[in-house]
Formats: structure tokens, sequence, C-alpha cells
């Protein structure tokens, strides 16, 4: 990969965003790249968590602007980008190349692994839109965020308007888009955007800690499960579809061989043992409740 970096160890992948000469500002082939990372991660059943940071000093300093300031216009008609649609807009025939940032973390929020971001430097624009679909945000005193679209132009990309005023408070994500400036990592953690804030040294560690307190101690497709479920349940219209699906849940789950030895060890004061794993092993509980869909070239959504 040329601009990430991946490392699985101990059942704990490692996604950098790679560029640091750039402050690892956003490309074509990082979303590319990205989207095959986690891909490989969730495929991979040795891999319990994923831990989502920088190399060098930034997070991710947004889309690589440093081009010229048509950097848009020729994004949308780069011999790289994915296949697009067009749409009739005001008598117009217009091109359209699907968000690269949406694209990444549409495929975020469909992972089976719990995502821990570890901001460890600057991350905006799509720097800051990328960690909201992590599950746990982490972030150095060194972090900066900022939403900074509408003071270059344009507007809030990586799906950063149904997540953001699912994370902080609908002011609070109104604020910081309006105004789209930049902010410290004190304020990141009043707000609720991030969870703890570490000195530098000490934001890897933490990390890393928390991957493996998830890793060693919790079944993998429960794991999945509850993170499938916990989202998901974000835009449910009622709490009896929540119950549904924590009823197949129980039902398929309590008595698998996870279930059956997470309670031996807990009678005998052990360690489990869990042996279910992830893909293979998650039941469907939301089958009755399908999510909407859309074809990967166009922005058509069904259901």
């Amino acid at each position: 990969m040329e601009h990430i970096a991946l490392a699985v160890e101990d059942g704990i992948a490692t996604i950098r965003f790679d560029r640091p000469d750039s402050l690892n500002a956003f490309t074509d082939t990082m979303e590319v790249e990205l989207i095959e990372a986690f891909d490989a991660v969730d495929a991979d059943p040795e891999v319990r968590v994923v831990v989502l940071t920088g190399t060098g000093r930034a997070f991710c300093a947004g889309m690589d602007l440093s081009a010229s300031s048509e950097a848009f216009q020729e994004w949308r008609t780069s011999p790289s980008a994915p296949p697009g649609t067009s749409y009739d807009v005001d008598g117009q025939d217009l091109p359209v190349r699907r968000d690269g940032g949406g694209r990444v973390v549409l495929r975020m929020f469909e992972l089976d692994k719990p995502i821990i971001a570890a901001v460890n430097g600057p991350a905006v624009g799509v720097g800051s839109t990328i960690t909201l679909p992590c599950d746990i945000r982490l972030a150095s005193e060194t972090a900066r965020f900022g939403f900074v679209f509408n003071r270059r132009g344009f507007v809030p990309e990586s799906c950063s308007t149904w997540f953001l005023p699912r994370v902080v408070a609908m002011q609070t994500a109104l604020e910081w888009v309006y105004t789209g400036r930049v902010f410290g990592a004190d304020e990141a953690l009043e707000k609720g955007l991030v969870r703890t804030v570490y000195p530098a040294a000490e934001l890897l560690p933490a990390a890393y800690a928390l991957a493996r307190e998830i890793a060693d101690n919790t079944a993998p497709v429960s794991t999945a499960l509850a993170r499938r479920m916990m989202w998901r349940m974000l835009g449910a219209e009622h709490p009896v579809i929540a119950h549904t699906a924590e009823t197949l849940g129980i039902n398929l789950r309590g008595v698998s061989a996870d279930a059956r030895d997470g309670i031996a060890a807990f009678l005998d004061k052990r360690a489990p043992v869990f042996t279910d794993r992830v893909p293979d092993d998650v039941p469907d509980v939301l089958a009755a409740f399908p999510a909407p869909s859309f074809d990967p070239t166009h922005l058509e959504i069904t259901r």
C-alpha cells in the first residue's frame, strides 16, 4: 500500500494514514486502500479490534488540495475515480462522482470489528469526519479538529451530516459546521467528540490497552452483533425493532459454544475460551429489518 499502512499483531489491526510529509492528506489512492484494508480486517477471523491513527505529527489533514484551486474539478474527472453516474440538475446533465470519504465511512459502518480512533494530531475536514463512525475516539493533547467545509466553499461529507449529530449535541454539530473553525482537544473532550485526551506519548498505549481489553475478554461474534445492533438502532423507528433483534440474538447466541463456555468460565472462575469466529459464525439478527441498500456505482437508495 502506498498511502496507508496496515499491520496486524495479536488480534489487533492498526490502520495508519501514511503520508507524513503531507500531514496524511486524503487522496484517491488512500480512499481505495482504506476500503481494501477494512475489507481485509473484516475477513480475517484473527482480527478482533481495529486502531485507526496517523503516521507522524498529524492524523489526517483533510483532502489533498495542494494541486490547485481546481482540485475538486480534477477530483470529479480523475481517471482513478470509481464509476459514477449523472443527474439532471437545472436542465444540465451533471456527471457525479461519489464522495470518497463517504465510501470509506460506509465501509467502516458495515465493519464487524470495533474501531478505536487514536487521533494523534490535526484531524481536519475528512480527517475529522472519518473519525465519526469509529466506536471510540481518543485524542492526543496535540489533536486539532475542524469541520472546515463552509470555509472552503463546499459542504460536509463522509456521511457526517448523519453521524455528527448522533455523536454530539445538535447545536454543537451545527456550530462546528456553520463556523468551520478549528478547535482543540479540550473542546472536543468537553463536547463529547472524544472520550479521553492523553499526552502524546500516552495516546497509542491507551488505545492498545482498550483494544486489548476488548480482544481478551469478549466473544468476537457477540461484539460484532452488538456493534451492528447499536449503530442500526440509532435509526430505528421504535424500540420493538431492538427488542426483536435482541430476542433473536439471545436465542441464537444463548445456545452457542461461546455462551456455554462463558457461563462455565464464570462458574469455574476462569477465563472463557470463545471459539466462534467473525465473519463465518455471525447470525443475521436484523434480517427482518433490512437496512437501505445502494448501488455501488450509483447513488440511488433502495429498501
